[in-house]
């Protein structure tokens, strides 16, 4: 960590516990959080270092500041921080044993309302995590195909902390040599790229896994065009709706843009940020992980949370409120009104080639650049500082169900006022106006 100066001891002093919580926390915790997405090393070094509560769309920290907050959770949080109905759903299950020694109906019925909005799915399997799901995907394309190599794209930053994902980012400590020959890359909306990997390794390629979207929507045909690849070469497709699922549309982004995967793995949004993700496919490849086939069994996913009840009651509750109150509504609704503030606050400050806005509307993300038009990590950090100095809190701008006007209107009004700094700093430099350390990287072989 750099060393504060004096001329700012009287904003050290408005998040004092954040700050000596923090160094404790690095003591007992590798990087001082559990996601890297989360590190200290994502945000302005002066700030919230912990957050103590939520409620609906704003927080506070452990020194009592309150932020309007846009991380949601890394974009878990679909309907609000606490959100009563969930809350209280989730409790009720505690209440009645979270976990026991053969499946909950629980399981029956929040596996049934699920696949009830997913009509190109059949089947689903519980878990915990993103990552787990992904790779328990990977896998059973794996077995179904009898294939070792996997293509993913390589515009989308994450799929699993296991190695065969994370070796496409060039983090490679701790992965055995030879596992980066399995893993391919593609880019996105380019689907002679993906031709070119199935032409140079026939028959070699167990799937094609993306997100159906991120920041770019696909092109004409895109989709279209890797299911059609996928089949005539014997390819799974599969998409990863960890963010477009319950966002983009409470069927997914494959509902969304009516192209059905054989497998698709959700998390994030489906629970309102308690710990649940899942892996839904067609029958004829889920139920290789399963006890009516006759084909070699798959050990597909085996976690002894993947179930428990007090996720699935809030999972469950969470799809009731989506079916009674249009929840997707909401998140366009309000993601365009905060597009056409944020559009309006940069063009007043003559930044609008440098902070930029893309994305749809229930899940947008913003880009900094230098002088130079180059994407920059400093100018990045003194956005952020500049935000959560007018109380909010926005790594990105991902909108839930408690972002009501009021949320919209200070965080537009917060973002003018960045933005005056950050016209200012594009003409005398970042430097005078950066307080700590710039932030970095998460993929970066060193510290």
């Amino acid at each position: 960590m750099a060393n504060l100066t004096s001329t700012d001891d009287a904003l050290a002093a408005r998040y004092r516990r954040s700050l000596e919580l923090r160094e404790r926390l690095h003591d007992v915790v590798p990087g001082g959080a559990h996601t890297y997405a989360k590190g200290d090393d994502q945000f302005p070094e002066i700030g919230p270092s912990l957050i103590e509560r939520g409620e609906g769309c704003r927080v506070w920290d452990v020194d009592g500041n309150e932020f309007v907050e846009w991380g949601m959770g890394l974009r878990a949080v679909t309907l609000g921080h606490g959100f009563p109905e969930v809350v209280e759903a989730a409790y009720e299950q505690m209440k009645r044993g979270v976990n026991f020694t053969r499946p909950s109906p629980l399981e029956l019925e929040y596996a049934e309302a699920f696949l009830a909005h997913l009509p190109g799915a059949d089947m689903v399997k519980f878990t915990k995590d993103g990552s787990t799901a992904d790779t328990g995907a990977l896998k059973l394309a794996r077995a179904v195909t009898g294939r070792d190599r996997v293509a993913i794209c390589r515009d989308h930053p994450f799929y699993s902390y296991d190695d065969w994902a994370i070796v496409a980012t060039g983090m490679t400590a701790g992965i055995p040599s030879g596992v980066e020959e399995l893993t391919l890359t593609f880019a996105y909306n380019d689907l002679e790229s993906v031709q070119a990997l199935f032409d140079r390794y026939p028959d070699e390629i167990a799937c094609v896994m993306l997100e159906p979207e991120r920041t770019s929507p696909p092109e004409n045909g895109f989709l279209e065009g890797l299911r059609e690849l996928c089949d005539r070469h014997g390819a799974l497709l599969v998409f990863d709706e960890m963010i477009t699922g319950f966002r983009w549309h409470i069927g997914g982004a494959q509902t969304f843009h009516g192209v059905t995967p054989d497998l698709s793995t959700w998390g994030k949004g489906i629970a309102n940020g308690f710990p649940l993700s899942l892996v839904a496919g067609k029958r004829e490849h889920m139920e290789r992980g399963g006890l009516r086939t006759e084909e070699e069994r798959v050990f597909f996913l085996s976690t002894t949370h993947g179930a428990e009840t007090s996720a699935l009651g809030a999972a469950l509750a969470t799809l009731r409120v989506y079916e009674e109150r249009d929840v997707i509504a909401h998140l366009w609704r309000q993601g365009e009104r905060l597009r056409a503030g944020f559009d309006e606050a940069v063009r007043a400050a003559g930044v609008q080639d440098f902070v930029t806005l893309a994305g749809r509307p229930p899940a947008l993300l913003y880009g900094t650049r230098d002088q130079d038009g180059e994407p920059s990590q400093t100018f990045r950090t003194l956005f952020l500082q500049e935000t959560i100095a007018r109380g909010i809190i926005a790594p990105n701008l991902i909108i839930s169900y408690s972002h009501d006007d009021t949320a919209v209107d200070r965080t537009v009004e917060a973002i003018a006022g960045a933005c005056e700094v950050y016209a200012r700093a594009l003409e005398e430099g970042p430097d005078r106006f950066l307080r700590g350390r710039p932030v970095k990287p998460v993929y970066r072989r060193f510290n």
